[in-house]
């Protein structure tokens, strides 16, 4: 396994090794700790230049990733790598470089926003962090970078309890952009606003990608959202990766729970035919063996009792089920 991962991760920008992030408990007992296993042993790297689309539904980890992978959330176990370098290892030169080249748009435009600043205020904070700017020069710098997200420079004096839900995110959006980052995390960065502003929000991330040559993190539950934009497809379901193949081959889902994804996403499809059985298990007693056996329904009892490895199957794509496996 080692040794495919290996050849996977070559020429890529951000490495996630055997990532684990569990939460404890409040109010358990000393001897009987209990944790919610929201990553569990994750392993996946992103191309440079490329968009990487994370999907799975709510609770799966993906966004903890997106967290632990701009420092707000840190690793229990394992190692998240950028340009060959382990981020928790940075020293204070590095880790300030670092800050300015990954930046994340949040999935709640309004509660990322400081609601006692102006837009002005808002945009300029980073500027003033990383001492990129003179104050003097700011202004310019941040009505060019509105200008940028389809906003006119006028913005900059308006609050953000002012704006519409789609030009608070444009605002975050030229937030993340104005530090001039080489990779972007957008966190669900459609599901809070209106859905005749989706598409344009999804046109902007990928102007600005083809623009400055980003390299983006796209999390989100919509598959619709993510084969549109991404280049390669990793499906998550609670705690772990299941699934990872180009977006070009998204018919070709294999994994169980990845086809069950497609499939909702079809409403020709009734409710009733869906490929499933019972509910999403816990993230603190997950189940043994295959996390999604209980609601799989080609589940056997090998699956019941092993943890299936992520195994390339085809070049390229990679899947964790015994289904696929070559033993």
């Amino acid at each position: 396994m080692e040794s495919e991962i290996d050849a996977f991760r070559q020429d890529h920008l951000v490495h996630i090794i055997h990532l684990k992030i569990y939460f404890p408990i409040k109010g358990s007992v000393f001897f009987s700790k209990r944790y919610v296993r929201a990553v569990d042993d994750v392993t996946f790297s992103i191309e440079k230049n490329k968009i990487t689309g994370l999907m799975g539904e709510s609770g799966c980890g993906k966004t903890t990733i997106g967290r632990a992978i701009v420092m707000l959330e840190r690793p229990t176990e394992g190692k998240i790598i950028f340009e060959g370098k382990d981020i928790w290892k940075l020293n204070k030169t590095e880790l300030k470089n670092f800050r300015r080249s990954v930046q994340m748009i949040f999935q709640d435009p309004f509660a990322s926003l400081n609601p006692l600043q102006t837009v002005f205020g808002n945009l300029s904070l980073p500027l003033s962090v990383h001492g990129l700017s003179k104050k003097s020069e700011m202004r310019e710098l941040c009505a060019r970078t509105l200008e940028e997200v389809k906003l006119s420079p006028e913005y900059l004096d308006k609050y953000p309890h002012q704006l519409s839900g789609g030009e608070r995110q444009r605002v975050c959006i030229a937030r993340a952009m104005i530090l001039k980052p080489r990779f972007i995390i957008a966190d669900e960065p459609t599901s809070m606003i209106d859905a005749s502003i989706k598409g344009e929000i999804c046109k902007l991330l990928i102007e600005l990608k083809n623009k400055y040559n980003l390299t983006l993190l796209l999390i989100s539950h919509d598959l619709s959202i993510i084969r549109g934009l991404s280049d390669v497809i990793v499906t998550m379901y609670l705690g772990k990766v299941v699934e990872i193949l180009s977006s070009k081959k998204y018919t070709e889902f294999l994994h169980p729970y990845s086809q069950l994804l497609a499939y909702a996403s079809d409403f020709s499809i009734e409710d009733e035919k869906l490929p499933l059985k019972g509910d999403v298990p816990s993230a603190i007693n997950p189940p043994s063996g295959c996390r999604f056996h209980p609601r799989c329904i080609i589940a056997t009892e090998k699956c019941k009792k092993e943890v299936p490895s992520l195994k390339e199957v085809n070049p390229g794509h990679y899947v964790a089920c015994f289904l696929y496996d070559r033993r």
